[in-house]
């Protein structure tokens, strides 16, 4: 990228105090894996401490969207909630509970949240909400979500019976994706094309944002420890990262053309997708350090 010159003063002044934010690039070790036979890799959203992964396919033959949840094994299980046209299933934690969304078949196309625990399915609805979204789960059995229609979407926690609202004032919507067992949560909030990361807890926001990144910052996963993981948004492409002791480091991987974050676990295994090109893609766990 070229800069004008009359800015280039103002270039190496902003350099030197990111250099306090942006160390460069992980050294991480990769481990990749592919869908099964018939199905697409949509996303990879999370990752439990038995390393046990969670995230969406898609139907070759039906064009369904399915949720799965991969084994440390590297078995899969495939799940569409009943009722469903759409499936995603977002977290999973040790005590075997997934949690996730769906979209119902039908006229009334509303999306509604769930908890999976072995065969039990139970329903998750914000209170008097157009549309649920529940994005992770911690070992606590406590849930991150969002809530709402065609105006204001705002996040919440819902721990021990009661929900908490997330709802970062200016914004049109707050997305919570994750929460570690102290119920820190992270995720980021919209306002038009822009994007802002944030990290929450008893009320309060912090941002945390990739320095320098054209459409902002989406913050997808925290451990026990503090660490994070999200991707930053360039003009048409996602790029992942870790986050840590205030430093910044990119995740990249051998060859790729583009990396996603979807999740930390307590073990510090990062669980991703990998775009190798337009078409192809496949999924990748990670230690990094």
């Amino acid at each position: 990228m070229a800069f004008p010159r009359c800015a280039l003063l103002v270039l190496l002044l902003s350099s030197l105090f990111s250099s306090f934010l942006y160390a460069g690039q992980a050294s991480c070790k990769f481990d990749s894996f592919s869908p099964p036979s018939g199905y697409t890799l949509s996303q990879v959203v999370g990752i439990d401490d038995d390393g046990s992964i969670v995230g969406q396919l898609l139907d070759n033959d039906t064009q369904a969207l399915v949720g799965f949840m991969r084994s440390s094994s590297g078995s899969f299980t495939i799940y569409s909630a009943p009722g469903s046209a759409i499936t995603w299933v977002n977290g999973h934690n040790t005590g075997g509970t997934s949690v996730g969304s769906y979209l119902a078949s039908g006229a009334s196309a509303k999306v509604h949240g769930f908890a999976l625990t072995g065969s039990k399915f139970t329903e998750i609805n914000y209170p008097d909400a157009a549309n649920t979204w529940i994005f992770d789960n911690n070992n606590a059995g406590a849930l991150v979500g969002s809530c709402g229609g065609s105006g204001v979407i705002k996040g919440f926690l819902y721990a021990t019976g009661d929900y908490t609202v997330i709802d970062e004032s200016g914004q049109q919507a707050t997305y919570p994706m994750a929460l570690n067992d102290n119920n820190e949560v992270v995720g980021y909030s919209v306002n038009g094309w822009m994007n802002y990361g944030f990290l929450w807890q008893n009320g309060q926001f912090t941002a945390i944002n990739y320095p320098h990144s054209k459409y902002g910052t989406q913050l997808s996963g925290i451990n026990n420890d503090g660490v994070i993981v999200g991707n930053r948004i360039s003009a048409d492409r996602v790029f992942a990262f870790l986050y840590q002791n205030g430093t910044f480091e990119s995740i990249v991987y051998p060859g790729a053309d583009y990396e996603v974050a979807g999740g930390i676990n307590n073990n510090g295994v990062i669980a991703g997708q990998v775009f190798l090109n337009a078409t192809d893609t496949i999924g990748f766990t990670a230690t990094c350090n």
